[in-house]
């Protein structure tokens, strides 16, 4: 069983293969982003308590040239923990590229195939699946969100990424027309056409107004991906819990939860109070209406963990953060400054957890933190429930045993 694509999507493929990576850049940088970072998946899929010593198998689907397999299978060797990663791509251009980026950082327990991420429970079965900007170029989407959930070992997880509709404003519009006008045309020719349009658009063109929109200006496979790709859908939030649902998965958690919620909007949360958890999503999805991706991890109905909010076994982590001089900026002013999707926010925090945050060193438990502060559950968890509420919901604070 294979997926069937278009000959236009075949052909973009092999010539524009996305995104555009060159595998000499590895020894110099590291792309890093959400899904597929080992403390996130750990944080959202395992209760922050997957044992690592037991080798993770992935299966990266749909891989493109490599960004999720590389930070995966990186993060891991650096870590020294063992893992079997299985890649597969339709793309054998974008495979190239995955396979020398891979080379280039002596990358090895990969194995690269060339096929349809329909079949992926010929593959094996997996404890992770990374599936980024795939799912909504199927032309029947539900078919491969079934066929990743039947690839998942119980107790495994997937972390997943598709469009939304409101950050794309005018991309459909220009992906009809550009389709119209290329139609037949080789995937050069279609660029060539398609460049020379987009410069007369006017400046009042939904697409042109959408500041959130860049890939055209990345790169040749940035700008055909994005306006001049010929299979394409945006999900919003609760469209893409009903494939989960229809699949068998649930929701697991998002990297930024702050994104989800909706009280942000609001100064009176009464008006919440009788919604679901998706419809608060949804409701906050359009009240942003900034969001081009949903990312999301899932796992197998019935199977939701969820983070280890203030257990003691737990290991925090923060992301992208130095631990002292964030307690430096606490024990002085008392609060954190935030941001998520363009919009900031402060939090007051007791100054008091400044101590503990400069304890955090990615491998102390809060219950080691707890007791070299002398302070007995109740005073440490007043202390260190408002900072652990402000950074989680900014995906700055993850808890696992990596």
């Amino acid at each position: 069983m294979g997926v069937i694509l278009t000959n236009d999507v075949t052909a973009q493929y092999e010539a524009y293969p996305y995104p555009e990576r060159n595998p000499k850049d590895e020894a110099v940088r590291l792309i890093t982003g959400s899904p597929s970072l080992p403390q996130e998946m750990d944080h959202n899929l395992w209760g922050g308590q997957r044992d690592w010593t037991k080798p993770l198998r992935i299966l990266v689907a749909g891989g493109g040239t490599g960004d999720g397999l590389i930070q995966l299978c990186q993060v891991l060797t650096s870590a020294k923990r063992p893992y079997h990663a299985t890649y597969v791509d339709l793309s054998s251009a974008a495979r190239a590229i995955a396979e020398e980026r891979a080379r280039v950082r002596g990358l090895t327990g990969i194995e690269f195939i060339t096929g349809s991420l329909l079949d992926a429970p010929d593959f094996g079965k997996f404890d992770y699946i990374d599936c980024c900007g795939v799912l909504h170029h199927l032309p029947e989407p539900q078919t491969g969100f079934d066929a990743l959930a039947a690839a998942l070992l119980p107790g495994g997880g997937i972390g997943l990424m598709v469009y939304a509709p409101h950050g794309r404003s005018g991309v459909y519009p220009l992906q009809r027309a550009f389709g119209c006008l290329t139609q037949g045309l080789p995937p050069e020719q279609k660029l060539i056409m398609a460049r020379d349009v987009f410069a007369q658009l006017p400046k009042g063109h939904p697409f042109s107004v959408n500041p959130h929109l860049v890939d055209h200006n990345a790169s040749d496979s940035g700008f055909f991906d994005l306006l001049l790709h010929s299979s394409d859908r945006a999900f919003t939030i609760t469209e893409l819990d009903e494939c989960l649902t229809e699949a068998g998965l649930e929701f697991s958690g998002v990297p930024e939860p702050a994104l989800y919620d909706p009280a942000v909007f609001l100064k009176d949360a009464k008006p919440l109070s009788g919604l679901t958890v998706n419809e608060r999503m949804q409701l906050a999805e359009d009240l942003r209406g900034t969001m081009k991706t949903h990312v999301v991890y899932a796992k197998k109905l019935g199977e939701f963990i969820g983070p280890p909010l203030g257990k003691p076994y737990a290991v925090p982590k923060l992301r992208g953060i130095d631990s002292r001089k964030l307690a430096r900026s606490i024990a002085k002013s008392g609060q954190v400054k935030l941001s998520a999707g363009g919009q900031s926010q402060v939090f007051k925090v007791p100054e008091g957890v400044a101590p503990a945050v400069e304890r955090i060193d990615g491998r102390r438990n809060l219950g080691a933190i707890r007791t070299g502060l002398g302070l007995d559950q109740f005073a440490f968890g007043a202390l260190w429930k408002p900072f652990e509420r402000a950074l989680t919901s900014h995906g700055l604070l993850h808890y696992s045993a990596i």
